[in-house]
Formats: structure tokens, sequence, C-alpha cells
């Protein structure tokens, strides 16, 4: 096994753009894998030390929206990730096989389902493999939203029948309080949806006008199971991934908090094409799908979704007492590494 190669691809030659990769090798090697999120860095993924000593070459992948949300376009996305993909193919790796953890997960299968189906003309995998993977930014976000919030332009306004966070209503919450919260969440969703088509087709309309727009998302992490861990329970413990998720949802930084009208369309809006499920199940090619127990960004209702989708299609395993980044579980991580590698054995 060789240190790790800084690569450099142009996604469409003489033209641009120019991403970059990671390309540990395993001598010997007929067998690749790509690994990528839509805007995070990859490159120090434990999958780059563990992978290659399984008999597996590993290619992480940045996409052009690296630390980008505001702007990101998940056509573009899926483009970096078929330039890696022709990439591996010209080094003369025979068998591919594409990553998906966690953001990464509806990213993988959206690039698949578009190649199987003929809508990009760019190279398939043979194999899927899913861990700790989310269904898809719009459907995480749309359970993120704050149900609580009452003016889009104003962070503080409230409406504390709905607040998750309130000193008068707490966990376990009601199934009638959840409900509640869920229809306000699709309903918030829906109305900056409907406000940004509303923009984008004043945009259009303008000759040689404006064709995009920035604006501000307010109070976005406010799922009530981050709190109530009977709802779509699991070995999670309270909060969420990425710290405490009051001080993050009233904070100036979290998902989608900045975003542009064609970005919010492409990811955040529940009419985005990249619906994990969904893409995932036009697709043929064998998946193998790992639930991690103790995963707050990723719970069994989201697991459940996959396995929907792809019914006999899949191999499942729970990796009991994961965590969605399996800090410090290096024997989990190990497990996982392991599985996957044995599964590609079999393609």
């Amino acid at each position: 096994m060789t240190g790790p190669e800084l690569v450099s691809l142009d996604v469409k030659p003489k033209k641009g753009p120019r991403i970059y990769g990671a390309l540990r090798r395993s001598k010997g090697s007929k067998c690749a894998a790509i690994i990528m999120h839509p805007s995070s860095n990859f490159f120090g993924h434990y999958m780059m030390e563990l992978l290659p000593a399984r008999g597996i070459t590993i290619l992480a992948l940045n996409s052009r929206y690296l630390n980008d949300n505001a702007h990101l376009i998940f056509k573009r996305v899926i483009e970096d990730l078929g330039a890696g993909v022709t990439y591996l193919r010209d080094q003369g790796f025979e068998k591919l096989i594409l990553l998906g953890n966690s953001g990464g997960a509806s990213t993988v299968a959206m690039y698949q389902a578009e190649v199987e189906n003929l809508t990009i003309a760019m190279t398939p995998a043979v194999g899927i493999a899913l861990f700790g993977a989310h269904p898809g930014r719009a459907i995480l976000f749309s359970n993120w939203l704050d149900a609580s919030l009452t003016d889009e332009n104003d962070p503080l306004s409230l409406d504390d029948t709905l607040n998750i966070y309130s000193p008068t209503i707490t966990p376990p919450f009601t199934v009638e309080f959840v409900s509640r919260v869920r229809t306000a969440q699709k309903k918030r969703s829906t109305l900056i949806t409907q406000r940004t088509i509303k923009r984008l087709k004043k945009f259009r309309q303008i000759v040689d006008g404006p064709r995009d727009e920035a604006f501000i998302v307010y109070r976005t992490c406010a799922d009530p199971r981050f709190l109530d861990l009977n709802l779509d329970p699991n070995d999670r413990e309270p909060g969420m991934v990425w710290g405490d998720p009051f001080r993050i949802n009233y904070g100036p930084h979290d998902v989608a908090r900045f975003t542009t009208l064609t970005s919010w369309m492409s990811q955040w809006s529940l009419k985005s094409n990249a619906h994990g499920p969904k893409c995932i199940a036009r697709t043929s090619v064998p998946v193998i799908n790992l639930e991690f127990t103790a995963d707050t960004n990723a719970t069994p209702g989201d697991i459940a979704m996959w396995t929907k989708a792809l019914g006999s299609r899949q191999e499942y395993y729970p990796i009991e007492g994961a965590t969605h980044f399996m800090i410090g579980q290096q024997n989990l991580r190990l497990e996982v590494t392991d599985l996957i590698a044995a599964w590609a054995e079999t393609l």
C-alpha cells in the first residue's frame, strides 16, 4: 500500500472546472472505490487508510463546491463524480464501487441513476456501499427546519406552541405535538420553495437581468428526534453530531443558512432531484446498506427508506453502537471496512 497521491481533474477539458482528489493505491488492485461528499473534504476519511489494506484502491474526491454549500448545484456535483469515475477507468481499474457515506449517499445514488438511465453519458459503477447514509439533503433539512419560526426575515420570531426547545414542552413529546411540528416544517419548506420559484421566474423575465439571488434561512436545527429518543429510536445519545442543536439552531452557521435561489431548488427544496432512495430505486447494481445504530443523522426511519427502495437487492447489516462518524470507534470502523471489502469481492 502506497501513500496518497494528489490528483487533479478537469471536469470538462479546456473548459474547467478543475477538481482535486486524493488517491491511495493498493498494490495489484483491480478494484477501486470512490468516496465523495457534495461539499465536505473526505481526504482524511478513515476509509483512506483501511480500505487499501483490504486490497481496494480508493479515491477521495472533492467536488467544485468544497466548503461551499451556498452555491451547490447537484447536477454539477455528479459531473464531478463522473470525472473521478472516468479517471479510474482510464487508470485501468476493472471494477469500480461507489461509497455513499452520510451526504455522499444521495450523491452516488443520483449519479448511478442518471448514468443507468442514459441521462448523462458517463461510466456506471458495479455496486454501491451505503453507510451512515441519510436519504438526502432535502429530506434531512425538512426534518431539521424549526417549525416555530413565524417570520422568515426575523430569526427571533416564535410560535412557542411549535417550539421543541420550549421550557414548557419537554420530551417525551406527544404524538399530536410531533405531528403539528412535522406539518409546520413541511409547510415552511414549501413556502420557501414557492417564494424561490417566484423570484426565479421574475429574474428570467428580465432581459440581461440577474440569474440568481442570495438569501438567508434562519433556524435550521430543530428536529424533535434530537431531544426525544423515543422518536425513531435507536442507540443514539441526545443532541446531534455537530454539537448543541439549540445553539446551532440560533447560530450564524448551519446547513442552508446562506444559499441562493438555484442552489435551494437543487439541494434543499423538497422538489430536489437528489432524493437518495428514489434515485437508488432507478439503479440495478448490488448495494450493501450498513446501519449505524447510534447515529443521530441517519436514524432507523431514514435507513428504512433505502431498504424499501432496494428490496431484495440490498445486503443489510447493523453496526451496533456505531455513531455517525465512528469517532473513537476504531473496531467498528474496521468492521465496516471488512464488510464492504468482502462484499466488493462478490461483485
